[in-house]
């Protein structure tokens, strides 16, 4: 097989395991409440609680685990580690369709949390495969695959789900238990055996991971910016069912197709825009450029006094998309060959540990200016308070970027 052509399949390969991993996370939206009451009997009010919390070990174990796999993915290599993830994701979505008890849907969902932190790999992987120059736009393909999937998850569920809610979960298995064979046929090893180092257990734990790159003048302060932004990031996906239920009056299947939206409209900046406007305007432009677009269509969901007007400023939103890839890029080229995996792992746990804050943090602002908290009134009614304050994360992790020194990139002519 030509390296051209490898390449392309190994690429084919990342995309495609981000598909299959963002399907079975969406997959769970449509069919899990109807799982927890099948199991432990009750409503789908009392189901709730229960979903939040099978949410939280998810979080948790990826927040364990990603420095861990990505650790482990520096010593060993890529491959065996995508492999062997891949296949026990598959293993934890059977367990979910045949779970009998409340408890062996927790034991599924702590392996799926575990063997979710493989995406750290995938971006190391790209690192490794990418050079300097196009790993914004590679990088990108992982968030256009998660678009995607955050489209036909949901889909799939909702559809198969009808017949039986644990369909969907042996769907999802099969995928990935097929991407693990795909996998193992065409996807070679993308880091060196020179470029691998000694498996450190101080260094494979969150806390270690982090403190073992503090060695890197500019990580910290870029750290400092992926948490801004992925904590403004997530007030989508706290209250934006809520605050255009509550303001627009919306229906489920209203709020359904906004999120197909939502997806669709990421995975065009994602996977074709950020090829093309990345290489023009360099690196750190489309950071600051990225997030200022995010801070102006949070401000407009906030401030947006018809139900059309959200579509309009998603359309602004979506060019956050050029941020994430750029930064990630920028952050890659601060460390080694050999601390790819492990600078990934660190963003992976970093990500999941500020999402189980951003997430009940935004949903308290919204019920705060909503008076949805007896006893404790806001001093005005203002839904669209949670959005208003992800934009000032944004603006806020654009003036840190700005003042952070970074090792120098490419120029956008090169």
């Amino acid at each position: 097989m030509s390296e051209a052509r490898a390449s392309r399949y190994a690429l084919l390969f990342i995309f495609i395991t981000m598909f299959v991993d963002t399907v079975g996370l969406g997959i769970v939206i449509p069919v899990m409440p109807r799982i927890i009451v099948a199991v432990r009997g009750g409503t789908i009010s009392e189901a709730a609680p229960y979903g939040g919390w099978l949410f939280d070990a998810y979080a948790g174990m990826q927040f364990l685990f990603a420095p861990l796999i990505g650790n482990l993915s520096d010593r060993f290599g890529r491959r065996p580690v995508l492999i062997i993830s891949l296949v026990a994701l598959g293993i934890d979505y059977m367990i979910t369709g045949f779970a009998p008890t409340i408890a062996w849907l927790f034991i599924a969902r702590l392996l799926s949390g575990a063997a979710g932190g493989a995406y750290s790999t995938v971006n190391a992987y790209i690192a490794d495969v990418s050079p300097p120059e196009k790993r914004a736009a590679n990088f990108g393909l992982t968030g256009a695959a998660f678009g995607l999937g955050f489209i036909a998850g949901p889909a799939i569920g909702g559809i198969l789900g009808q017949h039986d809610p644990r369909l969907p979960f042996f769907f999802s298995a099969g995928l990935s238990f097929a991407n693990a064979l795909f996998g193992y046929v065409v996807l070679k090893e993308s880091l060196a055996k020179e470029n691998r180092r000694k498996f450190e257990p101080v260094r494979a734990n969150p806390l270690g991971s982090l403190m073992a790159l503090s060695r890197f003048p500019a990580i910290f302060g870029l750290l400092g910016v992926f948490v801004l932004t992925r904590f403004a990031h997530d007030a989508n996906p706290s209250v934006w069912t809520y605050y255009t239920m509550l303001k627009f009056h919306w229906t489920s299947s209203d709020v359904g197709l906004s999120l197909m939206a939502v997806g669709l409209s990421t995975s065009i900046v994602y996977g074709f825009l950020t090829r093309l406007i990345v290489p023009v305007i360099g690196e750190g432009r489309a950071v600051i450029s990225g997030m200022l677009c995010g801070a102006a269509g949070f401000a407009g969901y906030a401030f947006a006094t018809q139900g059309w007007m959200m579509f309009g400023w998603m359309a602004v939103w979506s060019f956050m998309g050029l941020a994430m890839p750029a930064l990630n890029a920028v952050m890659s080229r601060q460390v080694g060959p050999d601390e790819q995996g492990e600078l990934q792992g660190a963003l992976a746990s970093l990500g999941s540990l500020t999402s189980i804050a951003a997430m009940p943090s935004m949903s308290y602002l919204f019920a705060w200016f909503t008076g949805g908290i007896v006893g404790l009134g806001a001093p005005v009614y203002f839904p669209g308070a949670a959005f208003l304050a992800a934009g000032v994360c944004l603006l806020a992790a654009a003036v840190l970027y700005t003042r952070t020194r970074v090792a120098p990139a490419l120029s956008p002519a090169e």
